[in-house]
């Protein structure tokens, strides 16, 4: 999968892509334009009993920095874009938030630069990733390219789109694509180079929604998934998550993982609200 990379950037790989070649990210990057989204408040308590079952851990700086254990030793992918929120007009006006020296002193395995192809800003997020490409060159710094939707590209997640930005990502040299599922899946994994990754996206309406799309990416190629919402969001964040890791990593259906999930689900497992959610706080998360 990666036998022509340098041997620094394969070994940064294996922290986020297992032996088995499928890669289980577990994203709680969502605050850097969402700020505390429900379920992500307090990230330290958050994740604290999902991180057996992850390859890796996307997210911010701020949040590696003053979250997570300096005796974590598994995948970090650090967002490297941003400076936007939910409350302007659209998320597609990003510059680079963090410099590729800057994570490799954090010890980083991947840095990640979202696009926003087609967009107002489309040029700019395109420059934003192959600027990162060229500085992490320097250090044999792994790059994910991942395609954004934004507002105003909110019906793009088809095979059409899809293929056109995760190929234009693979092109300009990211070494990992990380995009959406969509019906003809396959086809969007076959016309890029790289290795996929897919994005959990907002709340799914069931567990068998979660395990289908997890179990249905694999089958087309993907080599996993980044899960966010769909996790730390859930009533019972751990049983979901060891589903997930049960289809990618054990070989589980999805009526095998389904029954997993379900015979994790108690007291212990189940998800303590801090606050009580609003409905403004319902559209905000689902909104990209």
């Amino acid at each position: 999968m990666f036998e022509n990379m340098s041997w620094g950037k394969r070994n940064r790989l294996a922290s986020i892509v297992a032996a088995d070649g499928h890669a289980l990210m577990l994203a709680i990057d969502h605050g850097y334009f969402m700020g505390p989204t429900t379920g992500m408040e307090r990230p330290a308590e958050a994740i604290a009993t999902l991180l057996p079952y992850i390859d890796s851990l996307m997210l911010s700086p701020g949040i590696l920095s003053s979250c997570i254990s300096n005796s974590f030793a598994k995948g970090i992918v650090l967002r490297a874009s941003g400076g936007n929120t939910v409350l302007d007009a659209d998320i597609d006006d990003e510059e680079l938030i963090l410099e590729a020296v800057e994570a490799i002193k954090l010890n980083a395995s991947a840095v990640a630069v979202s696009v926003f192809i087609g967009s107002e800003h489309g040029h700019q997020t395109l420059m934003n990733l192959t600027d990162m490409i060229n500085a992490a060159s320097k250090f044999n710094l792994p790059v994910l390219g991942v395609t954004g939707v934004g507002k105003a590209l909110k019906d793009r997640k088809e095979k059409r789109y899809l293929s056109h930005a995760s190929r234009i990502c693979a092109e300009l040299g990211a070494d990992i694509v990380k995009t959406y599922y969509c019906d003809g899946f396959e086809e969007v994994v076959v016309k890029c180079p790289v290795p996929i990754v897919v994005a959990g996206g907002p709340k799914l309406d069931t567990d068998k929604d979660v395990l289908e799309l997890c179990y249905n990416v694999i089958q087309c190629g993907a080599i996993g998934v980044d899960m966010g919402r769909n996790v730390w969001q859930h009533a019972y964040p751990e049983a979901i998550l060891a589903g997930v890791h049960g289809i990618l990593h054990g070989g589980l259906k999805v009526k095998a993982a389904l029954d997993l999930v379900e015979s994790l689900k108690n007291d212990k497992t189940r998800r303590k609200e801090l606050f009580v959610e609003t409905k403004e706080d319902v559209a905000t998360s689902r909104l990209h």
